[in-house]
């Protein structure tokens, strides 16, 4: 149905410039909310073939980071917008990271993006390292140092499984007046889980055990 036959014997008649806006919603792509204003990042999981199995390829960043120094994760960063898709960035920060080519990495596939609660969305992807492990030498500006896990292991591991509570906080100046019940507004809760798996001497959670997490539970 056209928009225009939807308010015909109503109270409001659209013009012609709102019945085209009405029409340009009709055509609209839903996207995260507010995420032309989100930081976006993308992740590599990467695969690599070492002694006849299969294993995950881990960075530990380098100690002199300002964030998160010394922590395990995957290669990723910031998608340059305009520039490049999430699947090209997630190669990028690999190829940069792991001073390998771009042609050595194959991308396998996408996992579900994350919305995480401070104004970011990550993008991980899946993908094979087309090199041996003893030919990669990462960038010393930003790892420290590279360990694998075999998938067969992480297959039959069991996460431990924490949650973590986030307290609302208003700022000084909220106004309590607006809002229903005033300083008692029964502000709703929220809590997610951080999974811990470990590896010989390693521990591995945050966002890099989430998504470890999603894609062993997808290959169950």
């Amino acid at each position: 149905m056209k928009i225009v036959q939807l308010f015909k014997g109503g109270a409001c008649l659209l013009n012609a410039d709102l019945t085209a806006r009405f029409e340009k919603l009709k055509n609209h792509t839903p996207h995260v909310l507010g995420s032309k204003t989100l930081s976006t990042y993308a992740v590599l999981l990467p695969l690599i073939k070492m002694d006849n199995e299969i294993q995950i390829l881990f960075e530990i960043r380098a100690h002199h980071l300002r964030r998160q120094p010394g922590e395990i994760c995957f290669p990723g960063g910031r998608i340059e917008k305009g520039v490049e898709n999430s699947e090209t960035a997630a190669i990028r920060e690999a190829s940069e990271e792991l001073q390998i080519e771009k042609e050595s990495i194959n991308i396998i596939g996408p996992l579900d993006f994350l919305v995480q609660p401070y104004e970011t969305i990550i993008y991980p992807y899946v993908g094979w390292i087309e090199k041996e492990l003893s030919a990669i030498s990462p960038n010393k500006s930003e790892v420290d140092k590279l360990f694998t896990v075999p998938l067969s292991y992480l297959l039959e591991a069991e996460p431990k499984v924490y949650t973590v509570q986030f307290k609302v906080q208003p700022e000084e100046n909220f106004p309590y007046h607006l809002i229903p019940d005033g300083k008692n507004y029964n502000w709703r809760r929220r809590s997610m889980d951080e999974y811990f798996y470990f590896y010989e001497d390693k521990v591995i959670w945050g966002l890099t055990a989430r998504i470890l997490h999603e894609f062993i539970e997808y290959l169950k």
